[in-house]
């Protein structure tokens, strides 16, 4: 067995180790390193969930990547439309990481019912459109039917129902605005699902139902659409696959992420990295200052030991190597603790959303919370590093002790 770490294990292990003047300073200490990791892993795992919640979202109603006609990718509705035959659709075979494509058409209307009225953009989507991105905000009834003849079932928000005392099963009558001096469009929907997002600049407006309609109104072809949503395999890529959308496409055509098409929103999320980074940076400190101090507090009660030890022919940094293993021992234990208390809190928060937030301000109505093993494990490893390269500093004292004072030292 390595002498240094018999010799820790030892005090460690030792009786008069956990009544001594130190143990008070020694629990400080673990407990420190167990709320900094709790800190940490809480502060990554809700700042990275909210991230990828809000991005969830938005992609949900507009696709990773937009591609429409010049003049009408920053509004929210389609006035001139595109063919949907394509070589990239249905499926673009130029680029990789490419999992989806779906046409879809939009136009303004306004709800009108016999006690309220709401102005909303219906979303035509057709047999394409992959609704998994919003089942998971379904809270009543059903997807529309769009693979039968065209119909009149449409998705409406709970934040619109509620508004326009709507529920599951009723109809409502929507007006869509034609050239100047014309009648309006008249059409009556069927409410067969409502969905909540939480996302309000979204919920507010949206209604979806079959592109069809969309397509009678406008007076156009079967075989035109507004615009393609693109959705991605991995999000981060988002940038470098938008650079080869944009190329690939016509000239006549125009291709935007949501990154730009959202831009102060997603601004608004790199935020959360600084704040992260902030939070990692004063529990690290903090973390290590009363690991420093916990040292210093071991070496001054074990000051003769150390002496015994010198004069005995054991060099310096085989005693360093003796207190380094005792405060990796406390770090050990600081962590454990920490690791367990965060992991469970998150789960908690993952399984019952205990903490809930403001939908107006955070886009979502309860904490999300990402459980990254690998961030864990990041952090882990970061705070053992940086704790241990920190004590060697203090370690260093050491060096400084004479066998013989130390030996007298009492």
């Amino acid at each position: 067995m390595n002498l240094e770490y018999f010799i820790a294990k030892r005090l460690i292990t030792a009786k008069s180790y956990k009544s001594s003047i130190s143990s008070p300073i020694i629990k400080i200490a673990i407990t420190a390193i167990a709320i900094g990791i709790v800190m940490m892993i809480m502060a990554v795992a809700t700042g990275v969930g909210l991230q990828d919640k809000i991005r969830e979202k938005v992609s949900a109603f507009n696709g990773h990547i937009v591609i429409s006609n010049f003049d009408d990718n920053q509004s929210q509705v389609t006035t001139e439309p595109i063919a949907l035959e394509q070589d990239f659709y249905p499926k673009f075979n130029n680029i990789e990481g490419i999992n989806h494509i779906q046409a879809v058409a939009s136009k303004a209307g306004i709800i009108r019912t016999e006690e309220a009225f709401e102005g909303v953009i219906y979303k035509g989507v057709g047999t394409d459109y992959d609704f998994t991105n919003l089942e998971e905000y379904l809270v009543e009834g059903k997807i529309p039917n769009l693979k039968s003849e065209l119909n009149t079932e449409v998705l409406i928000s709970q934040y619109l129902a509620k508004r326009l005392e709507l529920k599951v099963g009723d109809k409502f009558l929507t007006f869509f605005m034609k050239e100047k001096g014309k009648m309006p469009n008249k059409r009556n929907f069927l409410i067969t699902g409502i969905y909540n997002s939480g996302f309000q600049e979204f919920d507010a407006i949206y209604v979806i139902g079959d592109i069809r309609h969309v397509q009678l109104i406008n007076k156009w072809k079967p075989n035109q659409v507004g615009s393609f949503e693109v959705f991605l395999d991995d999000f981060s890529k988002i940038k470098e696959i938008g650079a080869k959308v944009y190329k690939e496409v016509p000239s006549t055509y125009d291709s935007i992420t949501i990154e730009e098409k959202y831009y102060s929103i997603f601004e608004w999320l790199k935020l959360f990295d600084f704040n992260i980074l902030v939070i990692l940076i004063v529990m690290i400190v903090v973390s290590t200052i009363n690991m420093v101090v916990a040292l210093l507090v071991l070496i001054l009660e074990r000051t003769q030991m150390i002496g015994i030890l010198k004069a005995m022919g054991a060099n310096n940094w085989n005693i360093r190597k003796i207190f380094l293993f005792n405060a990796f021992h406390l770090i050990a234990r600081g962590l454990f603790w920490g690791n367990l208390i965060a992991i469970s809190l998150l789960v908690i928060q993952q399984t019952l959303g205990v903490i809930q937030l403001n939908p107006e301000s955070y886009y979502v109505s309860q904490a999300p919370v990402s459980i990254n093993l690998f961030h864990i494990l990041i952090l882990n490893l970061g705070t053992i590093f940086v704790c241990v390269l920190v004590l060697m500093i203090p370690s260093y004292i050491i060096t400084k002790i004479s066998p013989v004072k130390a030996i007298r030292f009492d």
